[in-house]
């Protein structure tokens, strides 16, 4: 976009999602110049006596600009304010009746509220009491100059054209404050899927560490060990598993420093062992205890903990939405290995698919639901172990959660 671009004014309300909505200024406009023209001309020449190429000037410079008013409300209103100061002044030349308004007639008075309805949706609130403040002005400095005792009707324009600035203002802080909020609630949603994410992150980081820490241990122990278990062990390889060892006792404990920045005070239940294999039949019985029907296929081999972990938390999400979203419904998981698969070596298939819910019941979810964070939660384990992710509706209403884990280290690497 040019600079050009930029700059150029746009049209009252042009930013409506509704076509009729961005049309409405320019037909209330149009109506207003055509049925505003003709009639001042009338009025001015029969009814005020005013000369007829005078009043045809007067009503070209009063209703003409309205039409401008859509796009720079501003200047058209210093072009019709300048003519209806004009038009009065020119009254005060002829003889009219007394029961006729001035200084302004009615249809000037028609057209400069239509005009402060523009200027309030457009200008700022500075600019808005400097237009009312100069209406007020002129309409008060020409009572002085009144052919006939006006009242309270001499000042009606400055009375209508002030509720007309406020009530324009007051709908454009209203649209303002709307599209602010929308921009809001969208950074808002953006921001609460970062968070999410992150803290999701974070919750697999803690989950690993206790996976990983418990091999660490193990080595830390092996190496202590090892010039106990094994006889005549040579200076240089006693020398080695100490340093193993040693090795080993700081990686723990760079680990554990890592884990004090990742768990929080509300993540110290996760310091017991982590879940596997052997723990998703515990949570499918207590599911199916609580909320419904779970048929269950288990597997017995032999998974890294890593995997074992990934699959328990997929299916306790997956089990989670069941219970959220189809109470009721009959599930099936199950749980297998096979060969073929994206790449070489097996693979664990976690297969989570419920059907619709027999009918909306009362409820709450399930107690020891997952981890609140869905689908972004399962395609996180998915991704840091190398599998693939599969989730969608049925045909049938109900929903389906297929993940593929490899079980081969250098998949996991």
């Amino acid at each position: 976009m040019t600079p050009a671009q930029r700059e150029r004014p746009r049209a009252l309300l042009a930013g409506s999602s509704r076509a009729w909505v961005r049309l409405l200024p320019w037909g209330l406009a149009f109506v207003l110049c055509v049925a505003l023209l003709p009639t001042t001309i009338v009025v001015l020449g029969g009814d005020y006596g005013l000369n007829p190429g005078v009043a045809a000037a007067l009503a070209v410079a009063q209703s003409a600009p309205l039409l401008l008013a859509v796009v720079r409300p501003l200047q058209a209103w210093y072009v019709i304010f300048a003519a209806d100061v004009a038009g009065a002044l020119a009254l005060l030349v002829v003889d009219f009746p007394q029961r006729l308004l001035w200084p302004f007639p009615p249809m000037a008075i028609v057209g400069y509220v239509g005009l402060c309805l523009a200027l309030g949706l457009r200008e700022r609130a500075r600019t808005l009491l400097l237009v009312w403040s100069a209406t007020a002005v002129a309409n008060v400095t020409l009572a002085f100059f009144a052919p006939h005792d006006e009242g309270a009707r001499g000042l009606l324009l400055t009375l209508l054209g002030g509720v007309a600035l406020l009530l324009g203002a007051v709908v454009r802080e209203r649209s303002e404050a709307q599209r602010r909020l929308a921009e809001q609630e969208t950074i808002s949603e953006a921001e609460r899927g970062r968070r999410t994410l992150l803290e999701e992150r974070a919750r697999i980081a803690r989950e690993l560490h206790d996976v990983v820490a418990h091999h660490m241990s193990v080595i830390t122990v092996q190496a202590n060990t090892a010039e106990y278990r094994i006889d005549r062990l040579s200076p240089v390889v006693r020398d080695e598993f100490t340093s193993i060892a040693a090795t080993a006792r700081e990686s723990l404990g760079e680990m554990r420093r890592l884990l004090g920045v990742l768990r929080n005070e509300e993540a110290r239940g996760d310091l017991e062992p982590q879940p596997g294999l052997a723990r998703i039949g515990q949570l499918v019985e207590a599911t199916a205890r609580v909320r419904g029907p779970v048929e269950f296929t288990p597997c017995e081999a032999e998974v890294p903990e890593a995997v074992g972990l990934s699959a328990y938390r997929i299916v306790q999400e997956a089990l989670s939405n069941v219970v959220r979203h189809a109470p009721g419904a009959r599930t099936r998981v199950a749980l297998s290995v096979s060969e073929p698969g994206p790449g070489p070596g097996e693979w664990l298939t976690v297969l989570v698919v419920n059907g619709p819910p027999p009918e909306r019941s009362g409820g709450g979810p399930l107690e020891s639901g997952g981890t609140g964070h869905g689908l972004v939660g399962m395609r996180e384990r998915v991704r840091l172990v190398g599998g693939t992710l599969d989730v969608g509706p049925l045909e049938d209403g109900g929903f389906r959660v297929a993940a593929r884990l490899p079980l081969s280290d250098k998949e996991l690497m």
